[in-house]
């Protein structure tokens, strides 16, 4: 194991973030100007209400189960699943029990 706290390391990303009770928790694992990943965890009453981002994003399930709203549309996402929202398309997420989930938000290059 490494003593330089800036060497890659291999996580478990059900491990890396717990669930609170009435909440949804964050960690934003990588932030750059390219754009940002956020790792989730909802406690199963706790959601997202429908909003639309600038950029277009995936999501990829963890851990439990979510409806997924984009543009209109249910989506069930569970562990191993991933769905691709385009910028600016309204979304929702509503948990079905605990649910963690990873945001890979990816912002346009300018030319």
């Amino acid at each position: 194991m490494s003593t330089d706290p800036t060497a890659p390391e291999v996580r478990n990303l059900k491990q890396m973030l717990q669930y609170q009770e009435q909440a949804v928790v964050s960690r934003m694992l990588v932030k750059n100007p390219a754009g940002n990943v956020t790792l989730f965890a909802f406690d199963g009453n706790e959601g997202l209400s429908e909003h639309t981002a600038p950029y277009d994003a995936l999501i990829i399930g963890v851990e439990g189960r979510a409806e997924v709203t984009l543009g209109g549309v249910r989506h069930t996402l569970g562990e191993g699943d991933s769905l691709l929202m385009p910028a600016n398309v309204p979304h929702a997420v509503h948990p079905v029990g605990g649910f963690k989930m990873l945001l890979i938000m990816i912002r346009g290059v300018k030319e």
